[in-house]
Parts: structure tokens; sequence; C-alpha cells
């Protein structure tokens, strides 16, 4: 039989799509919905998050208790805060909580007196390098209680008498986290997570939030070959609560992405997995090699998000981190101008894009076996490969078709054809497709 001018349909989207530019629109909409929500690691900022959130997804919630131990942790107790103000010695208000819910030191205790100026100023926190912008600041598990201010208005504060007013209560009560998971063909796992604990900040990390969301109602259309599990937790405390409850399940997890930092401007930045030389660690190169764009590589550190928990020794399970700008190196980090401003819909867009071309890597990344071993298939006669010899060069597609036979020998993945041959994913997995069409060569599991 004779095979001619296979065309092998492939969702490459790498290329430019007017639907994904319209969802990064979407998403930015979505994120100012989520963005005046007052989070924390607990509380019922997280639950009215996690409620919007499951409107698009199936999506379960689990409530840990105050009081349960983690591993070297322990849940902490329940935080909730409905007010805060300073009022001047003239009785106007000089900050409110309403109108940014970062001008409070996360978890601050409930207080209400009349304070001086002096005693004030050791519960303020500031950025006189960045005078007019808000510092975030927490303190979970010390309690005290705090304000945040721009510099700016704290130097205008003058001598005398300010009333202080923090209604927050901290009372047994549970940590929230959500789940969503779809299930795919094989039991084997995708572990996708991200952190919803941060309140008012846009890239770090409602762009997590919204992108794993919108990631989630895409793929829970599709008939997927993994199973994909996606964690909406407060950072740290979530990870290693859903860690000491799920251990049983970890052996499943063959591949993971915490998801952090994706709507500024920045060019990619991809974290190595502690293993540095996983599948998915290949297979995320790959794609932002393919992509054409910027990007870069850094090696693992146990410094930064959740990757940390889910990389640390007694757990070493294959989770890098694909984001843009990384926490720490873009001036507006963890302040009030990490805001839906700097949060940028075209770059939401590529980076949803960038995370479905990884996923279509995985779920299409397959080792094959070269039926014929002894020398190559005529592939001309299967209308794989030209029939006249000419003076230009093999093409991509030729050159693909190839280098998979001659590395189809059920150890090397098409992800690893791809990395040594230089070719792009794509081109490989289509040639793929055309040989395996032309029965030149079979799955590992097709050829057993």
């Amino acid at each position: 039989m004779v095979f001619k001018n296979h065309r092998i349909p492939w969702k490459n989207y790498m290329q430019s799509s007017p639907l994904i530019d319209h969802r990064g629109e979407k998403m930015h909409h979505f994120m100012s919905r989520l963005y005046p929500i007052c989070r924390s690691i607990t509380g019922e900022g997280t639950r009215k998050t996690l409620a919007l959130l499951a409107q698009r997804m199936p999506i379960t919630l689990h409530e840990m208790k105050s009081g349960t131990q983690v591993f070297d942790w322990t849940v902490p107790n329940e935080w909730n805060l409905t007010d805060a103000y300073i009022k001047d010695p003239k009785g106007r208000k000089i900050l409110d909580f309403q109108k940014s819910n970062l001008h409070v030191m996360g978890y601050s205790v409930p207080v209400h007196k009349k304070i001086p100026l002096a005693q004030l100023k050791k519960h303020v926190h500031t950025l006189p390098d960045r005078p007019g912008w808000i510092p975030y600041v927490t303190s979970y598990y010390q309690q005290d209680w705090g304000f945040c201010m721009p510099y700016k208005n704290f130097k205008q504060l003058r001598a005398g008498t300010y009333e202080v007013n923090i209604e927050s209560s901290l009372a047994p009560g549970s940590l929230t986290y959500g789940e969503c998971y779809l299930p795919g063909k094989t039991k084997e796992e995708v572990l996708l997570s991200t952190y919803l604990c941060h309140p008012s900040l846009g890239n770090d990390n409602l762009s997590g939030v919204v992108l794993l969301t919108f990631l989630a109602s895409i793929l829970k259309k599709r008939k997927l070959k993994y199973s994909y599990r996606f964690l909406f937790i407060p950072e740290t405390i979530g990870a290693l609560a859903w860690l000491s409850h799920n251990e049983k399940k970890l052996p499943r997890i063959k591949h993971g992405l915490v998801v952090t930092c994706v709507g500024d401007s920045g060019k990619m930045t991809y974290k190595k997995s502690r293993r540095a030389n996983a599948e998915i660690d290949r297979i995320v190169e790959k794609m932002l090699v393919d992509s054409g764009d910027p990007f870069q590589i850094v090696e693992f550190s146990p410094t930064g998000s959740d990757e940390r928990q889910f990389c640390s020794p007694g757990f070493d399970l294959p989770v890098g981190s694909l984001m843009r700008t990384p926490y720490g190196q873009y001036p507006e980090y963890h302040t009030s101008a990490d805001n839906l401003q700097f949060v940028k819909p075209a770059s939401l867009a590529d980076s949803l894009k960038k995370y479905l071309s990884v996923i279509d890597m995985l779920e299409h990344d397959r080792a094959y076996v070269n039926l014929f071993q002894k020398g190559e298939p005529q592939l001309s006669k299967r209308g794989l490969y030209r029939t006249k010899g000419t003076p230009a060069g093999r093409t991509a597609r030729e050159l693909a078709r190839l280098w998979i036979l001659n590395l189809s020998d059920g150890a090397h993945s098409l992800v690893d054809i791809s990395l040594r041959s230089g070719l792009k994913f794509s081109d490989i997995h289509l040639a793929a497709q055309e040989l395996a069409h032309a029965h030149v060569i079979k799955t590992i599991h097709d050829y057993h």
C-alpha cells in the first residue's frame, strides 16, 4: 500500500491564535473580580475565591482543622478581617482597609485603642525606597498587629494621639484549599499547583490562579492521556497539608509545575525540578526553544514557592516552575504596585499558550520501535520521501522521519529525539504519526 500526502492534525499552540489572545482579556477580567478579596492562608476570603473558581471547573473543597499537625508544622487558627483604620489626632481617617486590604499586616490580632505617634510608628511598615507604594507584610505564626502605608504618607504624620482599629478574629477554624481532578486514560498524573493566599497582588499570584483556572476549564473538555490534578492552596502550609494527606497518591505523579508570576511583561523563566533532568524539565526546555521567544532556564534552589515542598528530599517529585519574571526580581513584587495595571492581558495569553504547549507535548510524547531495524525502510514507495534527487536539502519533515527511524529503539521518546535532532517537537510528532500510519514504526505498547 502506498501512503501519500499524509496530513495529520496537530494542535500547535505555539502559533498565534486570536482565540488565545481573546482569552487574555477574559483572564484579566476574571482577575479583576478576584483582586479586591482579602485572602490569607485561612479564612472566608479563601473560600469566597474558591467559590468563584468553582463556577468555571469542577473543584472539591477540603477543610483541615486548626491544630492539625502536618509534618513539622501546625495548621494555625483561622484569621478573618472585616475592617481596619487609623485616625489622626483630628479624627480623620488617614488609612482605611476598605481602600486597600494591603493596609493591614496579614494575621494581625484585633486592636482598638489610642496611642501616641511614637508607639504607632513601631507598628507601621513602609518602603522608603518606593515612597508611593504599600508593602505586603504578614505575621502568620507570631501574634502581632500592624499597618502598611506609603512612606510619603508616613512622613507626613505629626505628633499627637492616633486611634488604631483592627477588627479581626483569630480563632479555631480550618485551612481551606481547592482541588480539581480531571481523569485521563491512565492514572499517572500531572500535578499543577498554584497559591491563592496573597491579597490584592496581581502577578504574585492572582495570575497563577487565573491561568490554572482557565487551563482546567480547557482541559476538562478534552480526552486526556494523563490524569490532571490542579491544586489551589495557601502557600507553604497548604502544600504541606496536601502532601501530608496524600502520600499514597504521590507515586502517580509523573510530571508537575508550580504556576506563579505569569502575568508580567518579562520573558519566560523555567526553574528546574530538584532532579534537574526530569522529563518535565526537558519538555519545558524544548517548548521554550521551539517558541522562538526569549527565555531563561535556572537551576533548582530551595527558595521560592511550593516547589520547595514538592521537591523536598523525602518526596523529590518531578516538579518545576514555569513563570515569567521570577518572584522577588521585579520592583513591584509584594507591593501595591503589583496591581491590575502591572498584569498584562497579552502576557496572560502568552503564558496560557505556553502551558498548553507543554500539555500538548506531555500528551503526545511516547516511545516507538522501528519495525525495520536493519537499514532504512524505503520511504519513497510509501509516499514519505521524495522520488527524485534534487540539489535542495532535505525538508524538516524528511529529516524528522530519518531521526525517528534511527532513534526509535524503545529507549528514546519523541521529546528525546526532538532535543537531540534540534528539530521542533511539532515536526517530530507529525513525522512519527506518518510513519506509524505507514506501519513503519509502532509504539512500545502496540509493539508488545
